[in-house]
């Protein structure tokens, strides 16, 4: 069954990257740049935030940015996936990216 939004609840979309040892600054400053720009192109985003890693405990396992992009529900999900300025993201990272990792949840109080 699919979930439905609630006014105490999100979908929260978390997408960690790890890049190729060879991805220069500037290549990985343009996928920064990139990911940053979606929420003015697609409107089903509700809030996004990102950052780099920080850790001291070294568990990242080269993971070093992470993306957070809230929808208000499944359907939103639905229309980020496969809108062009999406795609065209994936585009421009699949060829400095080492890994990706994807955790999808609704948020829980």
């Amino acid at each position: 069954m699919a979930q439905v939004s609630s006014p105490n609840r999100v979908l929260r979309h978390v997408v960690l990257f790890s890049f190729k040892h060879d991805a220069t600054p500037e290549q990985i400053r343009q996928v920064e740049e990139a990911f940053c720009a979606l929420p003015g192109q697609i409107d089903a985003i509700h809030d996004f935030e990102w950052g780099t890693d920080v850790s001291v405990e070294n568990i990242a396992h080269g993971f070093t940015h992470c993306f957070l992009v809230t929808f208000r529900s499944e359907a939103d999900r639905a229309v980020y996936l496969p809108h062009p300025a999406h795609k065209a993201f994936g585009a421009l990272l699949s060829p400095i990216k080492e890994n990706v990792l994807v955790i999808d949840y609704w948020t829980e109080s």
